[in-house]
């Protein structure tokens, strides 16, 4: 949605970087953003952690209309990041302890099925890497038509193999 002439004129003259606000209400922690340049309008709602942008939802991150709002009312941006991404939640996983695996000649003998890597996905250690991106129609030699020589104008060979080139080895001929 877009701000109406209405709407900007009468938007609060509080602004965070290109960010204006033109409603909001602190208690329900629900804003209503302007983004300038682009003149588009978001609602973010701090409680429920929502913006119109949709950022805010996937990346469970605050994004930048959540930023501004909350330096706009001073308040800790930090409370809307998600646990996953604080500290504590790693060193919690991290707690734990892990027993060493100890000597592998040590270990019980596998029967489950045996798996076998794919060859076409093994790393090449030798020679030029392989191709990866797939071939469309300018990448075919086929659709490109023969080759065609720049010297005499034949099809089927290129300049350096033209017969008609001149050279020590073009100039003599037998007679």
């Amino acid at each position: 949605m877009n701000c109406s002439p209405e709407k900007k004129s009468r938007l609060n003259q509080q602004a965070v970087g290109n960010i204006q606000f033109s409603f909001f209400d602190r208690q329900n922690e629900v804003f209503e953003v302007c983004e300038c340049p682009s003149i588009v309008e978001y609602a973010v709602d701090l409680r429920r952690q929502r913006c119109d942008c949709g950022e805010f939802q996937v990346d469970r991150l605050p994004c930048q209309h959540v930023f501004a709002c909350c330096a706009n009312q001073r308040l800790d941006w930090q409370l809307y990041v998600h646990d996953v991404y604080k500290m504590d939640q790693v060193r919690r996983v991290y707690r734990a302890r892990f027993r060493p695996l100890g000597n592998p000649t040590t270990w019980p003998v596998y029967h489950g099925p045996r798996f076998v890597g794919n060859p076409f996905l093994r790393r090449v250690s030798k020679g030029r890497p392989r191709m990866t991106h797939f071939l469309n129609e300018m990448d075919t030699r086929m659709l490109r038509g023969p080759m065609r020589c720049k010297q005499c104008g034949a099809e089927g060979h290129s300049r350096s193999r033209c017969r008609q080139r001149g050279g020590a080895s073009a100039g003599a001929t037998t007679q």
